[in-house]
Parts: C-alpha cells; sequence; structure tokens
C-alpha cells in the first residue's frame, strides 16, 4: 500500500482506535522512515521519525475481531504515557484487510484504507 510507504507499522504504537457503522480509525505514533512524504529528522532522543498519525479503514461492509478499547488493558510506559502494543501485521487481502495487533487479529471486509498525520 502506497500511502504506508516508509511506515514501520511494527514499531509504532497503538494510542487508541475508534469504530463506527462504516469506519474504524486507529491513533498510532507512527514510526516514520526517510521513504515516507512524513518524514521529518528524529528528536534528539529517537532513532527514527514518531508522529501522530490516523490509519484509517472506510466505508468497510462489515469489522469482526476488534474488542472495544475499554476491554483491553495499556501498557502504561515509564513515563506515565499509555499505548495498546504494535501492529505486527496489516495485509490488504481479496476481500479487504487482516490487521494483528497484540490485542488480537481483526478482519475488514471490504472497504479502503488511508493514512494520515493526526494533529
Amino acid at each position: 500500500m502506497e500511502s504506508l510507504k516508509g511506515i514501520d507499522l511494527q514499531d509504532s504504537f497503538i494510542l487508541g482506535w475508534e469504530v463506527d457503522e462504516s469506519e474504524v480509525k486507529f491513533i498510532l505514533e507512527a514510526s516514520i522512515w526517510p521513504e515516507s512524504q512524513l518524514y521529518q529528522k528524529p528528536q534528539v532522543n529517537e532513532y527514527t521519525c514518531y508522529r501522530n498519525c490516523i490509519l484509517k479503514i472506510s466505508d468497510f461492509s462489515k469489522c469482526s475481531g476488534l474488542q472495544k478499547q475499554s476491554e483491553v488493558n495499556p501498557t502504561i510506559d515509564i513515563d506515565g504515557s499509555a499505548d495498546y502494543g504494535n501492529i505486527d501485521s496489516f495485509v490488504k487481502t481479496a476481500n479487504g484487510f487482516i490487521l494483528v495487533c497484540e490485542f488480537g487479529a481483526v478482519t475488514i471486509t471490504g472497504g479502503y484504507s488511508s493514512f494520515k498525520l493526526y494533529t
């Protein structure tokens, strides 16, 4: 997927998610590399660029396996910030998408994906 060029989802952190009848949004602290148009010079204490982004799947017909955020225990980092782990894989299939993360596998039928900065 061209929009994810230069994005390392396995090194990105899920900060939260929202879902309604036709849209799923994963809010990420994304690991961004020079191949991406979103890349900026990393902060002094970072080995790559991290920016808040949204991975969105819109106009799908079915979403299964996605737990409510309130039912998943976040990891609390040493600085007190919370996240829900990484995305192990995100695959476009003939019928939609499969996203595997630390809290399970999510299968989405139909739809299209987009990736953009979250401010």
